[in-house]
């Protein structure tokens, strides 16, 4: 009985390790294309948002491989992420096929819920590889996050446009083939040193954070990719959120009491204080936080998403004043329309350093 569950990022290595370090079947689905939005979009109801139409992609074109138990996101909150799986599970039973859906929710039991469901898959297997399997693909998701994270370091510097993404195209697969932590370790520091090693140009590139909800400022596909276009534009990519972060702060209690989630919710606690589901607390937060640090903001958003709008239109009458862009993604934003956008706010960025700089030298 294959076991499946929808792309996010490259959230489907680590858990490929944990799924075949137990033994249990499971099936990828394929890289997010434009298929799998046609998909989603064809059978989800016409309001709903870019991370629902996208995941029911992600699960039919699963169950067309032969997935019998989809794993997906659900629980209680304020976000319509929770009845994600009961919608879903019909229209897929409407479409004509068989299944057994499993929601994981995240917030309710958190790591042992997890562990629970795990364990279930996986006929009872003993607690111990449970566990050693599990962090392994913990492993796994912060050894692709570093690596990550120093992409976006050498991206806009590159003297040569292209050779970050070839070197990261490189680790992402040498993590996946990765088959213990010494072959890990390899793999991951040889493609710091390759990234080390690039040639790269004298310029001081823009720094610009990325944040917004949590899918679609993780999955480059819903997003047209915004991280790599900003990199090309000479920009230094600071995303809000990393898939290894997120699981540390969700799924475990934290004995240094140190919760950046926290730390944000409290920043925008002048404009915003209480929850009003998904990432659009935290989006204020973000703009909050990092004004005196970063050159400007990137706010990704799925149409029609209630929390993002919200963030949306708080953002600009904050007293920190940094430069925000706002994207609504969903299956209408074409590729030619967000570059021109995003090359006009860069070229704002960049004026206004400029002005900061003589202003300064003037005085």
């Amino acid at each position: 009985m294959p076991v499946t569950m929808p792309r996010m990022g490259n959230i489907h290595i680590p858990f490929k390790a944990l799924f075949e370090g137990l033994g249990i079947d499971y099936i990828m689905p394929p890289p997010n294309t434009q298929r799998t939005m046609t998909l989603g979009t064809k059978h989800s109801p016409e309001g709903l948002c870019i991370p629902f139409k996208m995941t029911l992609g992600n699960l039919i074109e699963a169950l067309e491989l032969g997935a019998d138990k989809l794993l997906v996101p659900g629980g209680y909150g304020i976000c319509r992420l929770g009845y994600y799986f009961k919608t879903q599970a019909q229209i897929l039973q409407d479409i004509g096929y068989s299944f057994e859906m499993i929601p994981v929710g995240v917030s309710e039991r958190k790591f042992l819920g997890i562990m629970e469901i795990v364990r279930r898959l996986s006929n009872n297997a003993p607690w111990a590889k449970i566990v050693s399997s599990f962090r392994f693909g913990i492993a796994k998701m912060n050894a692709l996050d570093n690596v990550e994270r120093k992409v976006h370091r050498v991206r806009p510097v590159e003297a040569v446009r292209g050779t970050a993404n070839r070197i990261y195209a490189r680790a992402v697969a040498a993590i996946d083939r990765a088959p213990d932590y010494r072959g890990l370790k390899t793999a991951v520091s040889g493609s710091l040193a390759e990234l080390d090693g690039v040639a790269r140009n004298e310029a001081r590139p823009m720094v610009v954070g990325i944040t917004g909800e949590f899918y679609v400022v993780l999955e480059p596909f819903s997003n047209l990719d915004v991280e790599n276009e900003l990199g090309k534009l000479g920009v230094e990519v600071r995303r809000s959120t990393f898939i290894s972060e997120w699981m540390k702060f969700s799924l475990f209690l934290n004995p240094l009491g140190i919760n950046e989630k926290k730390r944000v919710q409290r920043a925008a606690a002048p404009y915003l204080n209480r929850d009003i589901g998904g990432d659009g607390w935290e989006s204020v937060g973000e703009k909050v936080l990092h004004a005196g640090k970063y050159d400007g903001i990137v706010h990704l958003a799925p149409f029609t998403c209630m929390p993002e709008i919200i963030a949306q239109n708080i953002m600009p009458h904050t007293e920190e004043q940094i430069p925000v862009l706002t994207i609504l993604c969903d299956e209408q934003l074409a590729k030619p329309g967000m570059l021109t956008r995003l090359e006009a706010f860069v070229d704002l960025l960049e004026r206004k350093r400029r002005v900061a700089a003589g202003t300064a030298k003037a005085n």
